[in-house]
């Protein structure tokens, strides 16, 4: 971790290339994560220690992270409980030797449970059940690092098929929508995702976090939700692979949980602690990097960040509304994800994570366009909403301020919510760059029109010629600086 004070243009000449989601970055399967970089470059270059960073759409958490790692301060707004919960673990995460003992007093606490639900009459446990219409194929157990394929016996298949309804006591019932573009409906329960057996062992692990402090507890609910898609019967069965270069296959591979509610036909139930584990592993690893670096000291409110030690704040709610906490000409930089219309509907697809930790989410004041249609999304009451907050981030910023947005879409009427920032007379636009992703995505890489990258667009407010110089001659260093708007016809 640097100590001191970044200078303008001082560090990282260019944003550098997407690594991918490792350590910390990989361990949530958030929805339409950036790569870190991209927000590293930002606040290295246009921020100093201590200024204050503000983002009204936290999404996975991970700017909040990179602004302590700087020595900067951070506000941080997001409608998704989920969203919040995940930044205090990264900003508060419990000691890697604390998290490694808990999880070793769970599976100790459990392991006779495990035995109970994914027991073989060989003794041994299965990893993995093989399930084609509701009807047992395969089931292979872990010998190792190995997976072997074992012929279930006859009081085998007879108890797994005939394994009772089981009514989660410690989850809430999730609220879905009608929405085919991500396969889900009103009628979607618990049940439908899960075998009883999933459902009792995230019943057990919830119970279980709350025995801690509020640092381990939080930790092993995030390592739960990382882990819970993979638990669920959405785990699709991978065949004919390589057919596409002539050299098919006939092994069956595990697949995993892509997006959305799909239940597939043909899927892979896997053994439930096999995937918590996995996770918390994942975790353990990556705090050995965090270990030694100083836990953020989080604010109780806004005034309180600005004038102690404090270095975050975050909330849980509307950031239109919160925004409004926030003095004016108080925020050196505003760096903000949106959601680009219609691309990801972040709370319908965190209904999942949400109702097993039972957090309740605002759907009403989501800012987002929906394919639910009851639920009356539309780009009209969209771009009005996200004019207001683009709106209030403006007034918020310092003189040579910067409102950097990240944002892409699909039609010019997605783009209409940026008029706000067209026609201020506060803001100059400056230029855009695109940035690429550090991961694909198979909602986008599958859907007709899907798109490859966001554009960074670098906005100034009530810029001095001198500053507004200094930030187009090394912005437009960057390979695909544009010093017009993008083409919005996508």
């Amino acid at each position: 971790m640097r100590q001191e004070t970044f200078k303008f243009g001082e560090f990282l000449e260019t944003p550098q290339p997407p690594k991918g989601y490792q350590g910390l970055s990989g361990f949530h399967k958030y929805w339409g994560k950036k790569p870190i970089e991209a927000w590293e470059f930002l606040i290295a270059h246009l921020t100093d220690k201590n200024e204050v960073v503000l983002d009204p759409f936290l999404g996975s958490g991970l700017i909040a992270r990179k602004c302590l790692d700087l020595n900067r301060k951070f506000i941080g707004f997001d409608i998704n409980p989920l969203s919040i919960e995940l930044t205090k673990l990264y900003l508060t995460p419990p000691k890697q030797s604390e998290l490694r003992k808990a999880i070793s007093e769970i599976y100790s606490s459990i392991r006779d449970e495990i035995s109970v639900l994914y027991g073989l009459s060989n003794g041994k446990n299965a990893s993995h059940y093989l399930w084609n219409k509701g009807e047992l194929s395969k089931v292979w157990i872990k010998e190792g690092r190995k997976r072997i394929e074992i012929d279930p016996t006859e009081r085998d298949i007879k108890n797994l098929v005939s394994s009772k309804y089981y009514d989660s006591k410690q989850s809430r019932q999730p609220i879905f929508f009608d929405n085919s573009r991500i396969n889900a409906k009103k009628s979607l329960k618990l049940s439908d995702l899960f075998s009883p057996r999933a459902l009792r062992l995230i019943d057990l692990l919830s119970e279980l976090s709350s025995q801690y402090d509020d640092n381990l507890s939080r930790a092993i609910r995030m390592i739960l939700t990382a882990s819970v898609g993979q638990m669920s019967k959405m785990v699709f069965a991978v065949s004919k692979r390589g057919k596409t270069k002539g050299a098919v296959t006939d092994k069956i591979e595990v697949g995993s949980w892509v997006i959305g509610y799909w239940l597939p036909a043909v899927y892979f139930e896997v053994n439930a602690w096999n995937c918590f584990e996995n996770k918390a592993n994942k975790l353990i690893k990556a705090l050995n990097d965090i270990d030694d670096l100083p836990p953020s000291q989080l604010a109780q409110s806004i005034p309180q960040l600005f004038h102690n030690d404090c270095n975050s704040f975050l909330q849980c709610g509307d950031s239109e509304k919160w925004l409004q906490e926030i003095p004016s000409q108080s925020i050196k930089l505003v760096l903000t994800d949106p959601p680009h219309g219609d691309r990801i509907p972040y709370l319908e697809l965190s209904e999942l994570w949400n109702c097993i930790c039972s957090y309740q989410a605002d759907y009403r004041n989501e800012l987002v366009v929906s394919n639910a249609k009851e639920r009356g999304k539309t780009v009209e009451k969209y771009n009005q909403k996200l004019a207001k907050i683009l709106s209030e981030s403006l007034r918020v910023l310092v003189d040579n301020g910067v409102l950097a947005v990240m944002f892409n879409a699909r039609s010019k009427a997605h783009w209409d919510s940026l008029h706000t920032l067209d026609e201020s007379k506060e803001v100059i636009y400056v230029g855009c760059y695109p940035m690429e992703y550090s991961a694909g995505s198979v909602v986008q890489d599958n859907r007709i029109g899907g798109l490859k990258h966001d554009y960074v667009l670098i906005y100034i407010k009530s810029a001095h010629k001198k500053a507004s110089q200094e930030i187009v001659k090394h912005f437009c260093e960057i390979p695909g600086w544009l010093s017009e708007y993008p083409n919005k016809e996508q």
